[in-house]
């Protein structure tokens, strides 16, 4: 009674909605940027039962934004991290780990049982996968993300509204749309839509108000704006009726799977630097070309490919040796060699798995980012 004393005295909420959110099962995925806070503040307002699913390490770069863990969680599970926070906050909750990626196979296990799933995540992939587990499961799920300044938030629940398919039918193309590790995140952003996305979860489970079903909230902080969309059922779409390949749907499946003869090892790579003439070009955003880079990289990001003076460029590069691109991961690296190849330059290789790969085989020092 002390402790959700303040709860207790809102008349929308008494007793009987705090008994409503101590029976509550809530699946969370990600505990990053946005899982951070709505996992404690479905903490503190006394969630019973939280689910939390992530497979990642902590990483440094992880807590400019991600306030669930502390540095002395570095290097240690993200779900484990983020149970010993929510167990020093409330200990009346129940935390159950899920330290699983999160795929077609095993997405109705991991989910089934919970009255509501939070989306946190940070690529299309999954977000269409939690999509589509929700429909078939029939629960709500609340959904935000988080880029640069700006973040949205919204409830799918295909029972009373649209579903997140009915708002993006489609993902956009491959390397698009650079992840926050890509483009960077102001991080008490994921502060504002994290809290925003709680708020949503805490009206859900208690019945009040209005929720966030049928509209798209997109908040600008830079603008320090908020807009509601409405959004409403495709009666044209096509009904959810299994689970798919979403990485496939995506196109983000391993850079280079299909066509592997364009591809370089980061090991086969250091040796060609050695004894031959290459030019390396790095595709990524100049601030993450600042970070850290290959020995020797130029930087022509990957929106400016297709510039006169850059073709110029990678043409004459190409007629004197090989021409190697890579990114962070190899997505947009594989974006990039399909429109360099597309204007006639042919001899372009890309780096498989990126700079990550570089670094895990080659250069351990060399940032992650």
């Amino acid at each position: 009674m002390e402790r959700y004393s303040r709860h207790l005295i809102l008349p929308e909420v008494t007793e009987t909605g705090q008994r409503r959110l101590a029976n509550a099962r809530v699946a969370v995925i990600g505990a990053g940027g946005l899982g951070s806070p709505v996992l404690t503040y479905l903490a503190a307002a006394g969630v019973g039962l939280i689910g939390i699913v992530d497979d990642d390490l902590v990483d440094v770069s992880n807590l400019q934004r991600q306030t669930v863990h502390r540095t002395s969680a570095v290097g240690t599970p993200k779900t484990a991290s983020a149970v010993q926070t929510i167990a020093d906050l409330n200990p009346l909750v129940e935390v159950r780990e899920h330290r699983v990626r999160l795929e077609s196979a095993n997405a109705l296990e991991v989910l089934a049982g919970y009255d509501m799933v939070i989306d946190g995540t940070d690529n299309f992939a999954t977000r269409y996968l939690v999509n589509d587990a929700c429909v078939l499961l029939g629960v709500p799920l609340v959904w935000g993300s988080v880029f640069r300044f700006e973040g949205q938030v919204s409830v799918f629940w295909a029972r009373h509204g649209p579903h997140y398919r009915e708002l993006y039918p489609t993902p956009p193309p491959p390397g698009s749309v650079p992840s926050c590790g890509e483009g960077g995140v102001l991080g008490v952003l994921c502060a504002v839509i994290g809290s925003v996305m709680a708020t949503e979860a805490v009206k859900l489970i208690c019945g009040i108000g209005r929720p966030l079903i049928g509209r798209l909230l997109v908040y600008n902080a830079l603008d320090m704006t908020f807009r509601t969309v409405t959004v409403r059922k495709d009666p044209s779409a096509q009904p959810i009726t299994a689970l798919i390949d979403y990485e496939l749907f995506c196109g983000t499946a391993p850079a280079g799977s299909d066509n592997r003869d364009v591809l370089v090892g980061p090991e086969e790579l250091s040796t060609m630097l050695a004894v031959a003439p290459l030019t390396v070009v790095d595709v990524r955003e100049p601030a993450e070309f600042a970070l850290g880079a290959l020995p020797g990289a130029v930087s022509i990001p990957l929106g400016d490919l297709t510039e006169a003076d850059a073709l110029h460029m990678l043409r004459d590069a190409a007629a004197r040796g090989t021409v190697v691109l890579y990114c962070k991961s190899g997505i947009r690296s594989a974006r990039a060699g399909d429109l360099v190849r597309a204007a006639g330059i042919s001899g372009v290789l890309e780096l498989d798995g990126g700079i990550l790969a570089w670094g895990d085989a080659v250069d351990p020092s060399l940032p992650r980012y």
